[in-house]
């Protein structure tokens, strides 16, 4: 049992990690290439709404910060993201619209308890969603250029790496609704690298 406990603490210091830095990556390819091909505005969109309804969530029911520390440093990361990708498609004054529309959900959020109950029962679909919007992006651009495999590559392990609770039937609910979740992650890495195959662009470029 202190081996099963000892393999949880360093899965969820692992993962708080990698959280630290994951869409680092990201940022640093959409910055040396000043262009969004490839890269979804609607699937962030979708990771950013599923990040905020979680934290409001664990917030809104006194959960331990330590529960959901990591999605704060993750929510920061995409509005800069998100702020790089509205200023190379020449929208970056809709950045106020989105944060009118993002900061007047966050309230709705908090009205009535059903409200954030139901919200966090459709999580994990918007987090579907959007690993599908981004792979729907890839499809039509057929240009990963500026997608990082790394972050995907990353993203990938915290799916794995939340499995934190000791318990048989949370493990398995943990199973059920992240696996798939890191099966879309490797289908967009897989994507990105065929697609970088494709353009004849090189290997290492796309981690950093």
């Amino acid at each position: 049992m202190q081996q099963v406990d000892t393999l949880l603490h360093i899965a969820n210091f692992s993962t708080l990690f990698v959280c630290m830095v994951l869409k680092f990556p990201q940022i640093f390819v959409l910055m040396r290439a000043k262009s969004t091909t490839g890269v979804s505005l609607n699937s962030l969109l979708l990771e950013l709404i599923g990040f905020i309804v979680f934290v409001t969530y664990q917030m809104y029911y006194d959960y331990p910060p330590p529960t959901y520390l990591e999605y704060p440093i993750l929510i920061a990361q995409d509005v800069i993201l998100l702020l790089l990708i509205l200023h190379y498609n020449g929208s970056l004054r809709q950045s106020l619209i989105y944060a009118v529309v993002f900061v007047g959900g966050w309230r709705l959020l908090t009205l009535e308890k059903w409200i954030i109950d139901l919200a966090m029962s459709l999580c994990t679909f918007i987090s579907a969603a959007s690993k599908f919007a981004q792979l729907q992006c890839l499809w039509r651009s057929k240009d990963s250029r500026q997608v990082s495999a790394l972050s995907w590559a990353l993203a990938t392990y915290t799916c794995m790496g939340e499995f934190n609770q000791p318990t048989v039937f949370a493990v398995f609910l943990l199973l059920l609704l992240h696996s798939p979740l890191s099966c879309i992650n490797r289908s967009i890495i897989r994507y990105t690298f065929k697609f970088v195959a494709v353009t004849g662009t090189v290997f290492k470029k796309y981690f950093f």
